[in-house]
């Protein structure tokens, strides 16, 4: 009878472990150098560090593939662009993360891609704009929306059609989406978020099954320097080690906040994509008092961020660049781990207040 395949929890706590040898680290250290021995396969820190390998290591097992971790996600994201030829035509999410959707408009506006964007929640409109381009870039579940795409539908069709197709994972996580196996070429995270899981960590990654396209990952990063650090290398592989359990408890949390946000008055359009730990609301009375609603939480932390263990909320349009798609009184709430009564309390009183 063969071997049971090893679950995403599992992998989550072992992978990315040194070698056992008697005496040895059960995690892996922290090597403070940038300069290193000659005579290894690296000499210098920005050409790689073996402080890294664990990371990857159980990124790529968690995900499907190989990873290749970065000092930050934008600068992930800009990797897999760099990939691209001058004047590729790129299909990408209307509802993307908005520091995604500025550096795709800045490479369009000079002449670096051809950019459409469309809504990725209709299939057919991806497809058919797909058809002359070189990449398509997904994010699902999007960011600050929330809206999701079919993945394996879009990337089964253009993939046909010979064009590549990029995931932004980070709301997901590979323990609720592995877009590999759904025919995605690249998957992008912002490990800064849940990943690393406690808000003390800047860091990115790329996943491929292409060793090509991993090679050529490692080759932008060590030339445009978006290289990580040890000690975020380090906290982030912790962090991952608790990711299903933290997981877990702030999906659970999240789901029976969307559901009771949407019986109170003073709340319109919940979304919450049935998965994740993300909510998005709008306040019926505006943009105002959607501000001033996330600045009086005694609880729930005003903050920018997600994906850590605290609950995180703010009206997203108080961001200059956020696109106008997203509606001026809409406010994300990243949900954490805490008691989900002493959360609901903290909302109904700043709801009360209003």
């Amino acid at each position: 009878m063969s071997a049971r395949p090893i679950s995403p929890e599992t992998l989550a706590v072992a992978a990315g472990r040194p070698h056992p040898v008697p005496g040895g680290p059960l995690n892996a250290p922290i090597t403070l150098a940038t300069t290193l021995v000659p005579g290894g396969d690296t000499e210098y820190t920005r050409q790689g560090h073996s402080g890294w390998s664990g990371l990857e290591e159980a990124i790529g097992a968690l995900e499907g593939g190989t990873a290749v971790a970065f000092a930050s996600g934008m600068a992930a994201t800009v990797a897999v662009l760099e990939l691209l030829p001058v004047g590729a035509k790129v299909v990408a999410s209307a509802g993307c993360y908005y520091g995604t959707t500025s550096e795709l408009t800045r490479r369009a506006k000079h002449g670096l891609i051809r950019l459409h964007l469309v809504n990725t929640t209709d299939t057919a409109a991806v497809i058919a704009e797909a058809r002359d381009a070189a990449l398509v870039w997904l994010e699902s579940p999007t960011n600050p929306l929330l809206e999701v795409a079919d993945v394996r539908a879009i990337s089964t069709a253009v993939t046909a059609l010979g064009v590549a197709v990029a995931v932004d994972n980070t709301l997901a996580t590979p323990l609720r989406q592995r877009p590999l196996d759904l025919g995605a070429d690249f998957v992008v995270h912002s490990a800064s978020k849940l990943l690393s899981g406690h808000s003390d960590v800047l860091l990115g990654a790329v996943v491929t099954h292409d060793e090509r396209a991993a090679h050529a990952l490692i080759a932008r990063r060590t030339s445009l320097g978006g290289v990580p650090g040890s000690l975020e290398t380090y906290l982030t592989l912790r962090g991952i080690r608790t990711l299903h359990v933290r997981l877990d408890r702030a999906e659970k949390n999240a789901a029976a906040l969307a559901a009771r946000l949407r019986g109170r008055p003073e709340v319109r359009a919940v979304r919450y994509p049935g998965f994740g730990s993300m909510v998005s609301f709008e306040v019926a009375a505006g943009a105002q008092a959607a501000q001033a609603l996330t600045e009086s939480s005694q609880i729930i932390v005003y903050a920018t961020s997600l994906g850590g263990v605290e609950t995180t909320w703010e009206r997203r349009r108080r961001h200059a660049g956020e696109p106008a798609s997203v509606p001026e009184a809409l406010i994300r709430m990243s949900v954490g781990i805490e008691n989900v009564d002493d959360l609901w309390g903290d909302i109904t009183g700043c709801l009360d207040r209003l």
